[in-house]
């Protein structure tokens, strides 16, 4: 499968000023820029940096970002699942996921993580790819907003909309270890039948399992 990739910009007015959103961008192009201190959800900043750097020359990778003059305040990043999840078990090429998605603080309230996801979707190559987000709330940042568990899951859920995911069943066991977490999903428009079921077996590869052991 090749992965194309088309660049989209769009600017954001805040009070603080003028945000551009833009990507995908390749690890050179994210060197023209310093990423902000405050990107600490995942990894320290400087390990993280380097993490999207890598991700953005993967032949899949795509790094969509936010920034207030030359600092990078906000982030997505698409690549295929890690090879330990289940979700990787298909060897989908044209299934792919929402890695991670990051704002800092004094950007939050301009629905930065929403226009990131908004530019990400112009492309009309990501027709192609299934998407997903595994979204598990011991990542989410409760104490920082000050939201409950059932506020946040709402929020998140408004936010990824805006990429066109939507929650989705599955048996996967972290998933299902609190029901607060969730699979999103946004299947593109160029996926056919046979795919589709691929990722439904991957959905609900606990049950698949359970029958082939004749349980």
């Amino acid at each position: 499968m090749e992965h194309k990739k088309k660049y989209f910009e769009r600017r954001l007015k805040t009070d603080t000023g003028e945000l551009i959103i833009e990507g995908p961008l390749s690890s050179e192009e994210l060197d023209q820029y310093t990423f902000h201190e405050q990107l600490t959800a995942f990894r320290p900043p400087k390990k993280q940096f380097e993490a999207i750097k890598g991700i953005a020359d993967l032949p899949e990778g795509r790094i969509i970002i936010a920034r207030f003059e030359e600092s990078i305040v906000g982030y997505v990043t698409y690549l295929h699942p890690d090879p330990l999840e289940r979700w990787s078990e298909g060897k989908m090429e044209n299934l792919i996921e929402l890695g991670a998605i990051e704002v800092i603080p004094g950007f939050r309230g301009y629905r930065v993580g929403s226009h990131l996801l908004e530019i990400s979707m112009l492309d009309e190559y990501m027709e192609n790819y299934i998407v997903i987000s595994t979204e598990y709330y011991w990542h989410w940042d409760l104490k920082g907003t000050g939201l409950s568990i059932w506020q946040y899951r709402k929020v998140m859920e408004k936010m990824m909309g805006a990429g066109g995911l939507k929650p989705a069943p599955t048996d996967d066991p972290e998933i299902i270890s609190h029901p607060a977490n969730c699979l999103m999903v946004r299947i593109g428009k160029n996926i056919g039948g046979s795919d589709i079921e691929k990722f439904d077996r991957l959905r609900f590869l606990t049950k698949h399992q359970y029958k082939q052991r004749g349980f």
